[in-house]
């Protein structure tokens, strides 16, 4: 295995097959947000070996390890890599492939698990000026887990928290360490038309909320198009539509749902009053009823300039100076690490995770998964981010 820039002199042989060794086992056994009782077990183990100065589980599935700095006086800083699988039957061909019909890591939990774990072995052997919390966090994938490990306390007092995810649209040593919007908030809403039944063929007796959810389907494409201002960008898409059971019936009730993303606080609460307002108005245009219901998301991660500059100056120093690229377009996906960055100064960077001559596989696709030698890459910009931070932080 060719490692990029300096990542040969920090990973002895024993210690890279140690975390290839890790990733395909989680990789081979992947669990659901919720439920990722043998992969806590394995992490936990694995960052034992380290002797950390505590470790921990938290909010049910996590786990929280800290690793003694050279002074611990001052406040930490924080790692976290997030561990949960999706429900997606894999088709990856890989010899160590998800042993578990129907689940799998197609966003790359397992890589990120492992580089925390790495970040560990490096923060050990060269410690930061401060302590540093890996924290592996369970359930990103519903939005739920940055919220339980906060409300778990285990994160009180810490200065500076790092994450990243793999990418595939970057090769393997390319690293997006950026200021400025990383991810969209990802907010989800649900409306109800409510009228009234009759038979297919005579719908003057009904009032109809399946023709009222075809108009309201074409008005919502005007929020983004007519009410956002086109120098922000959101989303807002409608994924779902269910209503009748039979041809010649003229149902009661139809139901929509969809997704809004925004990168900005003004554009998200837009978007929410929109959906209301527009429900509203042409429910009462086709004489029905509307029920709308916003489920709030996780809010969009903007990288602050201070916090970005000492992930790219980790970056750098471990890569060189061509390695850290810019993001290049806007991401719409949410990340449930913008809960940590409501709180906690931080990063979020983006690692590339694709082979010289590798194809871009989009995450959640049964085809993705990430090159191992991005373990080490995340391991080390992490490791190198949370000695830059503790250090400044400390200043």
């Amino acid at each position: 295995m060719s490692l990029p820039g300096k990542l040969e002199e920090l990973f002895s042989r024993p210690l890279q097959d140690t975390l290839v060794e890790l990733r395909r086992d989680l990789h081979e056994h992947p669990e659901l947000s919720g439920h990722e009782e043998r992969t806590a077990d394995v992490l936990q183990a694995a960052l034992a070996r380290l002797e950390p100065a505590s470790i921990a589980r938290v909010a049910g599935t996590g786990i929280v390890a800290r690793i003694r700095g050279r002074d611990s006086s001052r406040p930490p800083v924080a790692i976290r890599g997030d561990i949960d699988a999706l429900p997606i039957q894999e088709d990856t061909g890989l010899p160590f492939a998800s042993q578990r019909a129907g689940v799998m890591h197609a966003c790359g939990h397992d890589v990120h698990a492992t580089w925390a774990v790495g970040a560990a072995h490096l923060l050990a052997a060269n410690p930061a000026p401060s302590d540093v919390l890996i924290v592996l966090q369970p359930a990103e994938e519903t939005g739920r887990g940055a919220s339980a490990v906060l409300a778990s306390g285990a994160l009180e007092g810490v200065a500076a928290i790092f994450g990243g995810h793999v990418d595939r649209r970057f090769a393997v040593g390319q690293v997006v360490a950026q200021a400025g919007p990383l991810a969209a908030s990802a907010d989800e809403f649900e409306i109800e038309l409510i009228g009234s039944g009759a038979h297919g063929a005579r719908p003057h007796e009904a009032a109809d909320p399946i023709v009222g959810a075809g108009a309201l389907i074409g008005a919502l494409q005007t929020v983004v198009s007519r009410r956002v201002n086109p120098a922000y960008p959101a989303v807002l898409s409608i994924g779902s539509i269910h209503a009748g059971s039979a041809p010649n019936v003229i149902p009661e009730r139809a139901t929509l749902a969809g997704t809004l993303r925004a990168t900005d606080p003004d554009t998200r609460q837009l978007l929410i009053d929109e959906v209301r307002r527009i429900a509203e108005s042409t429910a009462t245009a086709y004489r029905l009823r509307a029920e709308t219901t916003i489920e709030l998301g996780t809010p969009p991660i903007v990288n602050p300039p201070e916090t970005a500059e000492w992930t790219r100056r980790a970056a750098v120093s471990l890569l060189g100076e061509e390695a850290v690229v810019p993001l290049g377009f806007l991401n719409m996906g949410g990340e449930d690490f913008s809960y940590y960055m409501e709180r906690i100064p931080g990063c979020f960077l983006r690692i590339g995770a694709r082979e010289a001559s590798g194809e871009a596989i989009p995450a959640h696709s049964p085809r993705f998964y990430a090159a191992e030698e991005s373990i080490f890459v995340g391991a080390a910009v992490l490791a190198e981010a949370a000695r830059v931070a503790s250090g400044a932080a400390s200043d």
